[in-house]
């Protein structure tokens, strides 16, 4: 079984590199993109994957930021991420994922339940986004909110590191789950 490790790679000087997993690929696709048309002072690299664990033959480089992309209208996108998060060694859970909610905006077409994604994101002490990426002003927005904390999961922002924003992001949160 193949884990994935943040420090396996040493850093890429002035390169910040983001995992994108789900099972929604013209989604992702479209986030990646939008996310490369940012204005940032790092070379952006974008890697999408249906599914952790990734093949072993691929040369990849040091993953700065993983984010796992939920679709609210699939069971199965919530399966697959479940399955995948057993390939993510803890050290990354130490501010490098998130997770990212789609489709919340059409409740009456959720399989999944956002109390179901909440639990998740609680259980790997990880933030929770929300984002119809199916709309393209929300899509633009949200990259621009994940390239700033891929800047700083890269260690590119001076005086913030990804367990500051960890700990801000947590802080910044509704409701404890015990209130939920």
């Amino acid at each position: 079984m193949s884990v994935l490790r943040p420090l396996d790679k040493l850093p890429s000087l002035n390169t910040a590199t983001i995992l994108l997993v789900g099972t929604e690929d013209a989604l992702l696709q479209q986030l990646a993109d939008s996310m490369l048309k940012e204005d940032c002072a790092s070379e952006l690299k974008v890697h999408l994957a249906k599914s952790l664990p990734l093949p072993s033959s691929v040369n990849r480089p040091r993953i700065d930021l993983i984010v796992f992309v939920v679709n609210l209208h699939s069971k199965y996108s919530l399966q697959n991420t479940e399955e995948s998060l057993h390939h993510v060694d803890a050290s990354f859970f130490l501010g490098k994922v998130c997770f990212l909610a789609t489709g919340a905006g059409r409740e009456s077409h959720c399989s999944i339940h956002r109390h179901t994604v909440v639990k998740l994101a609680h259980t790997y002490q990880s933030p929770l986004l929300y984002c119809d990426l199916e709309v393209e002003g929300f899509r633009v927005t949200m990259a621009q909110r994940l390239v700033r904390v891929l800047q700083i999961c890269a260690g590119h922002v001076p005086g913030v590191s990804a367990l500051n924003l960890l700990s801000l992001l947590r802080s910044s949160e509704g409701p404890s789950l015990e209130d939920l």
